[in-house]
């Protein structure tokens, strides 16, 4: 077992973890099914950074504008990744939704979230899935406008829920976020699936 055994706080990402979002969802049948041009679109145009950007707060139809003027021969493919948004929103992870009901109902933990959304459509989510109001609380990306793996986003959580970082293991399924919350003591647990979150957890003396 880990020493860190006196864990009081969970602290869950969403995306990956418990909610599966994807643009493939969307772009898949736009590129009729040709994975290597989809690619190139998320390599080139409609990139990973591009959408973390909108994550820290900048405004959705601003950034969609900007993008056509970088790229107008694309300019309907770059308004459907906000357009279609909501058909990228999968469904829950359920085998991990399951591991949060099971601490949400342990009274000795306190369970929060910290999750890189856009405040814009962050409120899509809560009125889809049940689980996201079960925590004590989230803090959104876009609504404070930075994000992970930043340290001020890790700190306010911290903050605002009175965590103690030693007493506290976040879990995550991108690895430098990871890496940026043990930079501030924060216990970190690299998601791959429930099982594997269920083992590292009991390290931590937590029980499923």
């Amino acid at each position: 077992m880990k020493t860190s055994s006196h864990i009081d706080t969970i602290i869950f990402d969403l995306g990956g973890v418990l909610i599966d979002w994807n643009p493939e969802y969307v772009y898949f049948d736009i590129f009729e099914g040709d994975k290597k041009k989809m690619q190139w679109f998320f390599d080139k145009i409609c990139t990973v950074e591009w959408n973390e950007n909108q994550d820290a707060g900048y405004p959705l139809a601003q950034a969609t504008e900007n993008r056509v003027k970088l790229f107008p021969e694309h300019e309907d493919l770059i308004r459907m990744y906000y357009g279609r948004w909501e058909e990228m929103l999968g469904e829950s992870i359920s085998e991990t939704v399951t591991v949060l009901k099971k601490l949400i109902n342990n009274p000795n933990y306190r369970i929060v979230a910290l999750t890189n959304w856009s405040a814009e459509t962050f409120p899509v989510a809560l009125k889809k899935f049940t689980f996201l109001h079960w925590f004590e609380g989230i803090v959104v990306s876009g609504t404070e406008k930075t994000r992970k793996p930043f340290t001020d986003i890790y700190q306010i959580t911290l903050d605002r829920f009175k965590i103690h970082p030693k007493k506290a293991v976040f879990i995550d399924d991108n690895l430098k976020n990871i890496e940026g919350a043990k930079a501030l003591g924060i216990n970190g647990i690299h998601f791959s699936n429930s099982e594997q979150l269920t083992t590292e957890l009991n390290s931590y003396g937590i029980q499923i």
